[in-house]
């Protein structure tokens, strides 16, 4: 039965120090915290058939530039 207790103990602290270690790697209470997010730079899409027109025409897309 006392082999189970040390089991324990030793579980225990190994618990333990894997803690610590998570700890270390947050930002503490005198760190600066981490910044925001970023927003993704998205690139150009190309307008829908329905979207109006990119050339200012006021058309919709498909009926002027959209043209096959």
């Amino acid at each position: 039965m006392n082999n189970q207790g040390d089991s324990n103990s030793e579980r225990f602290h190994e618990r333990e120090e894997r803690e610590k270690i998570h700890k270390k790697q947050l930002p503490g209470e005198d760190e600066n915290p981490l910044p925001p997010p970023v927003e993704p730079i998205k690139a150009h899409q190309t307008p829908e058939r329905n979207d109006p027109c990119p050339c200012g025409s006021g058309k919709k897309y498909k009926k002027c530039c959209g043209k096959a």
